[in-house]
Parts: structure tokens; sequence; C-alpha cells
């Protein structure tokens, strides 16, 4: 599980995005950076097990329209908080949720809800071009950056031709592309979602799991899901399966 990065760990992200982004976000990227690093210092502080939330007060809507698959009645609800530069969450995505998605989102099981956690500046502008990416473009986007995670997610101002090239993939022109990263309010509005999941419902990691509200423990694998959704123990099966 991947921790909120500590400030010294930051700084080689947060240059890439200075080269991402460009000039017209450069004040917004310094409050975010400040911002990033207070959230580090009260996460590292954090002792104990957490609480489980609200159920309310998770499902209300935040900043931004509620990116989800699956039917909206399901009897059962996953809110994951993930972060596009995290290597657990990639490895969540490629290697647990296809399966999580054929077993219960696919037959109406399980409503999937994903929202924005960026550990890093980098983080954000991916999430941006996702958004940007528009709805129906969105899943197969964040499906993309975890899948190319590897390419793309590394130091330097080669980001920002990797990440275009994803873009284009996505049918994000050049030009749309510079305007997404320089969308102010959308930068603004992904830093809010994960300052309310840090604040209100102590997400301090990627990825970060409430299965009906209540926070997912475990190393996230299927057997997991199924306990929590099933109300079974973990790695137990059922008579003669």
């Amino acid at each position: 599980m991947a921790r909120v990065s500590e400030p010294e760990k930051s700084a080689g992200t947060n240059k890439t995005v200075f080269y991402v982004i460009g000039a017209v976000l450069l004040a917004t990227i310094v409050a975010a950076v400040v911002y990033y690093r207070s959230g580090s210092e009260q996460a590292s502080t954090a002792d104990g097990p957490k609480s489980d939330p609200d159920t309310a007060a998770l499902m209300q809507p935040g900043p931004l329209p509620e990116m989800s698959l699956g039917k909206s009645d399901a009897p059962n609800t996953i809110v994951e908080y993930a972060s596009a530069t995290c290597g657990h969450c990639a490895t969540f995505h490629t290697d647990v949720y296809p399966t999580l998605k054929t077993k219960y989102i696919d037959i109406g099981q399980v409503r999937f809800v994903f929202r924005e956690f960026p550990l890093d500046n980098l983080a954000v502008a991916a999430f941006m071009l996702a958004r940007c990416a528009g709805n129906d473009r969105y899943f197969p986007m964040v499906s993309a950056l975890f899948e190319t995670q590897d390419t793309w997610a590394v130091p330097g101002a080669d980001a920002k031709d990797k990440l275009l090239l994803i873009a284009r993939q996505a049918g994000i022109s050049k030009e749309q592309f510079d305007k997404c990263l320089a969308d102010q309010e959308l930068f603004g509005k992904i830093v809010e979602v994960r300052q309310r999941a840090h604040d209100k419902f102590g997400v301090d990691s990627t990825p970060s799991f409430f299965v009906n509200g209540k926070r997912l423990t475990g190393e996230h694998k299927l057997e997991d899901f199924d306990a929590a959704i099933e109300g079974k123990p973990a790695g137990t099966t059922e008579p003669g399966k």
C-alpha cells in the first residue's frame, strides 16, 4: 500500500509537473505542494485503527461528478481512492480489478465508485486528462494510465510527452491536452477531492477502499472483497468448492 509521499520524495515529481502543466498553473501548483506536505505530516502522526466514516457522508458526491461503474441500485458499493502514480494501485487495477468487475460489477451486485487521491502533482495532471477525456472514456483512460504507469510516471520532462501519447489514444488532441492541463478549476477540484477524503474519511494511503461504508483491511486481494461483500471470513470457501 502506497503511503502519502514525504516532502523529499515528491520533489522530483513536482518538478516534472512544472513541465507538464506549465506556467499557467504555477501558483496553483505551489499551493498544492504546500498542501501535500502538510497532509503528509498529519498522516504520519496517525496511530491505531481508524473508525469507519459516516456512510451517508462517504456516499455524498464531492466537488466533481461521481465516476462509477455498475448498477446505481446495486446491493453493494465499493469506493476506491487511488493515485495514478501509485504502484500498488496499478497492481490492483491490473491483477485484481478485472476479476472483481466480472464477478460483481458486471452482474449488478456492486456499484464501483472511483475517486481521485493524487499523491503528487503528476498524478493530478494524469487525472485531469482522464476527466477531460469525457465520462465514456474516463475508465478506459484510467486503465491505460495504470497499465502504462512505469513508462510515464518517471522524473523528467519526458512525462509530458508520455502523457500526451496516452491522451491521444483516448481521443484528446494536442490542443485539448494543453487546454485541459491549464484548467485551474479542474486542478483545484481534484485536490479538493483528495483533501475531503483525508480530512473527513481518514484516507492517508492508496489504494484505500470502503465496502458498504466499511473500511477494507487486508491486502486488497479478491478474497478480501469476497469477505466484505459476502460476509465470510477471508480465505473460506463453501463445502465442496
